[in-house]
């Protein structure tokens, strides 16, 4: 199966979305969408604001009346199982976006001795070791032990962002000195010498307390929701010990085929492998390098050489442990990973995600339904407006009744590729060609067995008729800036 899943939503999504995917379940059915990535469920620090990164409570999935309210951005509990429910009928596994990396709007304050590091070298301590005050006490009185009686203090956090001495308030990146150390784990990114700490107050997983919780709760959590994976949220900051343990956990314990896709956020390969390697091939990440390929080449236009669009990509390296994706809710506009790939080249990049033989396709929400949004950036309102990408259902119909089989590349020209995939048993795959410049053609000798057969543009985007010649040559076409899936023309 040509598996493709879908980022339902999109960082400024505001709405019923648990209610609008049930709704939409069987439309992406028809398209071929086989899994949904779903935002953080869980309660957030900033309530109905939060996307769901601001995590609070990992077992409030919209239950409990905390935060602001019993709903969460997205909705109640009882619709995201229903939208889960939804998406199991119609053959759609779910995905859930789980945040593991820290906690966020805690109950109490707790005395506690931290040290100051430099932001931009972690490993640099820049204070003396001294006392203050700290949000670190997570009690969650709105659940009331429901589900868990597990509390976090101190002894559950590694570092903290902001602090109080002599109440005054003070910021910056704390180290919290407890039992496990003073030091932070080495089994993270080095990254700034040492990516341990992202924001909020960041968990502890070198203590064991922390780490038997997140079982006992994933345990809960897959039984609650019957999700299907996970996407493991900003794993350059996360224990990859801890890792190890808790994903070998969840497939030995709970779930052998629970499909684990991590954000790894690198735009070298080479690291992304190493990752995967220390990891023991557990995880599925998502190909940032071949996204940052993309985007240069909608900036570059003409100038860019098309025949290395794929090099240095993730997908390349280790297709079968690889995610590839045009965008995502990071990198849209506005937000703080924005390389938003140009409109026109949006096509010619979905096409290479879709049509290709080795990748596993990721398409972002606004693509296919389009968004428009408005945030403030430097005191002014900008608003945006992502038109959906019109080609978008077309090329996900063509995954699925035309992109079989073995695939033959023609990445010789930089302004012009094209790759044929050969189909399965008798019936012919397709033959994509895509140009960044001129009128881009490519002569294909598709064999003997496609003598004298006609072809017409899936897309539309060509209008004319091609029919290869006695030996099954012809020639193939796409427009200036543009695709053309071509394929058999009996078959449209």
């Amino acid at each position: 199966m040509n598996g493709v899943i879908i980022q339902y939503f999109h960082w400024y999504y505001h709405g019923k979305l648990w209610n609008e995917f049930t709704e939409n379940a069987e439309y992406l059915k028809s398209l071929g969408i086989t899994a949904a990535w779903l935002p953080p469920a869980t309660k957030c620090n900033l309530g109905l604001e939060g996307r769901g990164y601001d995590v609070y409570d990992l077992y409030d999935l919209g239950e409990f009346d905390q935060k602001g309210g019993i709903p969460t951005r997205y909705g109640t509990k009882e619709e995201y199982i229903n939208a889960i429910e939804k998406a199991h009928e119609q053959g759609i596994a779910v995905y859930a976006d789980i945040v593991l990396n820290h906690r966020m709007g805690a109950d109490e304050k707790e005395n506690i001795k931290v040290h100051q590091v430099d932001e931009d070298d972690r490993n640099k301590i820049i204070s003396d070791t001294f006392e203050v005050t700290a949000q670190t006490k997570f009690t969650f009185p709105g659940r009331q032990g429901k589900y868990s009686d597990f509390i976090w203090d101190y002894q559950c956090f590694s570092g903290i962002d902001i602090v109080e001495k002599d109440g005054k308030e003070i910021t910056g990146i704390f180290k919290i000195h407890n039992e496990y150390g003073t030091d932070w784990t080495d089994a993270v990114s080095h990254q700034l010498g040492n990516y341990d700490y992202l924001m909020g107050a960041d968990v502890e997983y070198r203590n064991p307390h922390v780490i038997q919780e997140m079982k006992n709760w994933i345990k809960w959590y897959l039984e609650t929701t019957k999700a299907d994976g996970l996407r493991l949220d900003a794993l350059k900051h996360l224990s990859s010990d801890f890792l190890k343990e808790w994903i070998t956990y969840i497939k030995t314990e709970l779930n052998p085929d629970c499909y684990v896709l991590g954000e790894f956020w690198k735009d070298d390969a080479e690291k992304i492998i190493r990752f995967s390697d220390k990891m023991n091939d557990l995880i599925s990440c998502f190909d940032a390098p071949l996204h940052y390929n993309f985007f240069k080449a909608s900036e570059e236009g003409k100038d860019y050489d098309l025949s290395r669009i794929l090099e240095g990509s993730f997908l390349q390296e280790r297709p079968v442990f690889s995610v590839s994706f045009v965008e995502n809710h990071d990198t849209q506009k506005l937000q703080a990973l924005e390389s938003t790939v140009l409109d026109w080249f949006k096509p010619l990049a979905y096409a290479i995600i879709l049509l290709s033989e080795d990748a596993y396709p990721c398409i972002f929400y606004p693509d296919l339904f389009g968004a428009e949004y408005t945030d403030t950036v430097d005191g002014k309102e900008v608003h945006i407006v992502m038109p959906k990408i019109e080609a978008l259902p077309k090329l996900l119909l063509a995954r699925q009744q035309f992109a079989t089989g073995e695939e033959i590349k023609y990445f010789d020209h930089p302004n012009c590729i094209a790759w044929v995939r050969k189909g399965t048993g008798q019936k012919f795959g397709c033959v994509t060609v895509i140009s960044n410049g001129d009128e881009g053609f490519k002569e294909i000798d598709l064999g003997k067995e496609n003598a004298d057969a006609k072809f017409k543009d899936f897309l539309g985007h060509r209008k004319e008729e091609i029919t290869t010649d006695e030996n099954g040559k012809a020639v193939f076409y796409a427009d200036p800036g543009s695709v053309s899936v071509w394929v058999k023309a009996e078959e449209i």
